[in-house]
C-alpha cells in the first residue's frame, strides 16, 4: 500500500445484487440476493460518477524507512459500468489429466468487483453459467484482497467460499491466501477506533480502512464465518515450484524461516488480538516495489532461498504502476491501462498478477506454469 496524496475516504458504493445459491453455511443475508431465478447474473446498477482522484505519488517518495499505512492507498479508477467482459456461455471444459492434480490457476486482486470475477472464470472453464465449479480436479488460488473498493466484496468472500467446498468435492481445489486488506477488515471489526503505534503518530484501523476503500455495505454485511475464514488464510504457499504471496515485499522474512513458521506466526498473532501486533502485521503487509527496482531479483531470490520455489507469485501491486503506467483518472471514453496478462520482470524470477481491476485495468486469472 502506497502512501498517496489524496484526501478523505472512500466514496460509498453500492453492493452488486448477485444470485448465487449458496451452501447453508453461507448466509444469504444483504441486497445482493435478488433474482428469484438461481443462476442468473443481475446487471450491476448504475454508480454515481466518483469525486476526483489524486495521482499517486512518485515511487522515490511513496516509500521511506517506516513507512505507516495512514493515508490512502492507490487511487481508484472510475470503471463505470463500460468494461464488461464477453464470455461464452458455455466455456470449455478445463482439461482434466489422466493422472495426478489437475491445473494449476492463481487469480489477482478482485477487491469486491464479482462481475469481474464470474466473468474472468468462466472464460477461463473454471466455473459454469451459473456460477458454480465445473473444472473438476482442477486447482485454483486467490492472492488475496478481496474486498474493499469494489462493490461487492462480501459477496466474493461467499463466492470463494461457495467454490471451495464445490471444488473439493469433486476432487479439486479452491484456496485462498490473506492479502492486507483481509487483514485491514479484520482490524476494522475487532478494533474500530481504538488507538494503535502506528510509528507515525496515532492511527486507527477504522481509519485506515475507509481511508483505503472500504465500503460499509461490506461491513454492514460481514458476518462471524466471513470473519473466522479470513483469520484461517496463510500467508503463503508453494505449489508446484511456484512461491504463492500477496504483497510484493521481502516483510515475510520477519515473521519466520519456513512456509510453516510464517503463516502459524501470522494466526497466533491473530489469535492474541493484540491491536498493536496486528497493526504492526498489516503495516509490513503493505509494503510493495519490493522486486521492481535495482536489486529487485536479489529480493525475489532470498524469498525463494528461504521458503522454496524458482519463481514468485503475487498480486498487490498493480502492473500499470510496476511498469510505471497509469490509465485516466476520470474513465471517460473507456481509458485505462492495458493490461493483457501477467507481469514478469525481477530477471524472470517474478510474476505480478495484479491486473488493476480498479483502475479499470483487467481482473487476471492465469494458468501456471507460465511459457515464459
Amino acid at each position: 500500500m502506497t502512501q498517496g496524496a489524496g484526501q478523505g475516504p472512500e466514496v460509498e458504493r453500492t453492493a452488486t445484487l448477485r444470485d448465487f445459491r449458496v451452501p447453508a453455511y453461507v448466509h444469504e443475508t444483504g441486497p445482493y440476493v435478488h433474482s428469484t431465478h438461481p443462476g442468473e447474473i443481475a446487471p450491476p446498477p448504475v454508480a454515481p460518477p466518483p469525486p476526483p482522484v489524486a495521482p499517486p505519488p512518485p515511487p522515490e517518495e511513496a516509500y521511506p524507512e517506516g513507512y505507516t499505512p495512514t493515508q490512502r492507498d492507490l487511487p481508484v479508477i472510475n470503471r463505470g459500468d463500460t468494461l464488461q467482459v464477453t464470455v461464452d456461455p458455455a466455456p470449455s471444459p478445463v482439461p482434466q489429466p489422466a493422472t495426478g492434480p489437475g491445473p494449476l490457476y492463481v487469480v489477482g486482486d478482485v477487491h469486491g468487483y464479482l462481475d469481474q470475477l464470474v466473468a474472468a472464470l468462466q472464460e477461463k472453464g473454471l466455473i459454469d453459467a451459473a456460477g458454480h465449479w465445473c473444472a473438476g480436479t482442477a486447482r485454483l488460488w486467490f492472492l488475496g484482497d478481496f474486498t474493499d473498493r469494489g462493490p461487492d466484496g462480501i459477496g466474493v468472500i461467499d463466492l470463494v467460499m461457495r467454490l471451495s467446498a464445490e471444488a473439493a468435492a469433486a476432487g479439486g481445489y479452491c484456496k485462498a491466501l490473506m492479502g492486507n486488506h483481509e487483514l485491514l477488515l479484520l482490524g476494522a471489526k475487532r478494533f474500530g477506533d481504538t488507538p494503535v503505534n502506528s510509528g507515525a503518530g496515532t492511527a486507527t484501523f477504522q481509519a485506515a480502512w475507509l481511508l483505503n476503500g472500504g465500503q460499509k455495505t461490506d461491513m454492514d454485511r460481514l458476518q462471524d464465518h466471513h470473519l473466522q475464514w479470513m483469520a484461517r488464510l496463510d500467508a503463503l504457499e508453494e505449489v508446484d515450484g511456484h512461491l504463492l504471496v500477496h504483497s510484493d515485499t521481502t516483510a515475510y522474512l520477519d515473521y519466520g524461516r519456513s512456509i510453516e513458521e510464517v503463516n502459524d506466526t501470522v494466526h497466533e498473532t491473530l489469535t492474541r488480538n493484540d491491536a498493536d501486533e496486528v497493526w504492526d502485521l498489516f503495516r509490513k503487509f503493505t509494503k510493495r516495489f519490493s522486486f521492481r527496482d535495482e536489486g529487485g531479483a536479489d529480493a525475489v531470490r532470498s524469498l525463494l532461498d528461504t521458503y522454496g520455489g524458482t519463481r514468485i507469485v503475487h498480486g498487490h501491486s498493480p502492473i500499470p504502476y510496476l511498469l510505471g503506467e497509469v490509465g485516466s483518472e476520470d474513465g471517460e471514453d473507456g481509458a485505462g491501462p492495458v493490461v493483457q496478462g501477467p507481469h514478469v520482470y525481477a530477471d524472470g524470477l517474478a510474476i505480478a498478477m495484479d491486473g488493476g481491476v480498479t483502475m479499470a485495468g483487467k481482473l487476471l486469472v492465469q494458468q501456471l506454469p507460465l511459457d515464459v
